[in-house]
């Protein structure tokens, strides 16, 4: 059965029903109508990229505001951050976030450092694009999430969307910032539908995190395909009468520690749920800012869910197995309660 998620009740306008994927195209475009200095790069994205996001894009702005690269990461970035420089607003898409890594001296060296490095005498506002976690067996190389690199690398900003209306105006957000921004799309929400806002005008801040669920007994703090999940857990759980708080975080980078804190004082309970490897990923360091920060109102251990300390196997069924699912939510969930 598809299902659509409802857009935020306290945001203006009318509303359409888009893909996730599809949403990121319609900011890309209206940020081009927009600002003639947006532009974008990518491998095949003249033709709709990957996942067909940016189909008919070329059609109204043509190849010389979209661009066809070849498979070099680097060269795309370092690109971008020249363009940036200039007083452009490139937004560099890569087909997987694995291969940020081959672009990693251009973005975590350049694009994170030149502006401190030069005094702030110019703007770097760039954006690139890197999807994250599996989709549907793609392997070891095509599954990766990297998301928890830039809080690693200060002068990056890190955006995790979790469905189509946070994903649309988080992006045209990003695109609009002065610095550079790297935005982590989860590839399992790609085709999901829900309703996003049409208000060319409607964005939503960097930093700001939103709570997608309230709740009183234990707050789950998540971003990007886990928010769904979280979603879901919370619903099987209502009726044993264990309310869930679900903190959609929407960016790694600024991180919202004050609706993190705010939540576990509520609640007493924290457990943190995301794609990335459980090992020293985005959630060991929020559960180190719940611990120095919450300490006196925890009435359990903070709990953490993560994807396993592996390569993502090709195999479909195994790929199942290695990211949390919404059992486990529900059963951890319910551990810090009754424990």
């Amino acid at each position: 059965m598809t299902t659509t998620t409802p857009a935020p009740a306290n945001a203006p306008g009318s509303t359409t029903v888009l893909s996730y994927e599809a949403a990121q195209g319609a900011a890309i475009a209206e940020e081009m109508r927009r600002d003639d200095s947006v532009f974008l790069m990518g491998q095949d994205i003249a033709s709709g990229g990957f996942f067909g996001g940016t189909r008919g894009l070329v059609e109204e702005f043509g190849l010389g505001r979209i661009r066809n690269t070849g498979i070099t990461e680097a060269f795309m970035v370092g690109a971008a951050a020249g363009a940036a420089m200039t007083g452009m607003r490139p937004i560099v898409q890569l087909g997987f976030a694995d291969f940020s890594l081959i672009a990693g001296d251009e973005i975590f060296q350049k694009l994170g450092k030149w502006r401190h490095m030069h005094g702030g005498q110019f703007e770097l506002p760039a954006v690139i694009i890197m999807p994250i976690g599996p989709s549907g067996g793609a392997g070891p190389e095509h599954s990766g999430s990297m998301e928890m690199l830039p809080m690693h690398f200060p002068g990056l900003k890190a955006v995790v969307p979790s469905n189509p209306a946070n994903a649309k105006a988080l992006l045209k957000a990003a695109i609009r910032d002065p610095n550079p921004v790297l935005y982590y799309p989860s590839k399992q929400l790609n085709f999901k539908r829900g309703e996003v806002f049409t208000d060319p005008e409607y964005v939503l801040p960097l930093g700001k995190a939103t709570i997608a669920r309230e709740g009183s007994t234990v707050s789950v703090i998540s971003y990007g395909c886990m928010v769904p999940r979280a979603l879901e857990a919370a619903t099987a759980l209502a009726s044993e009468g264990i309310e869930l708080e679900v903190v959609d975080l929407q960016t790694l980078v600024p991180l919202d520690r004050e609706t993190i804190i705010h939540s576990v004082v509520k609640t007493g309970r924290a457990m943190i749920v995301h794609e990335a490897p459980r090992t020293a990923g985005p959630g060991a360091e929020i559960a180190a800012l719940i611990q120095e920060r919450c300490f006196y109102w925890l009435e359990a251990p903070i709990a953490r869910l993560g994807s396993v300390d592996a390569p993502i196997p090709a195999s479909r069924f195994l790929e199942d197995h290695c990211f949390p699912s919404v059992s486990d939510i529900v059963e951890t969930a319910r551990h810090l309660v009754r424990d």
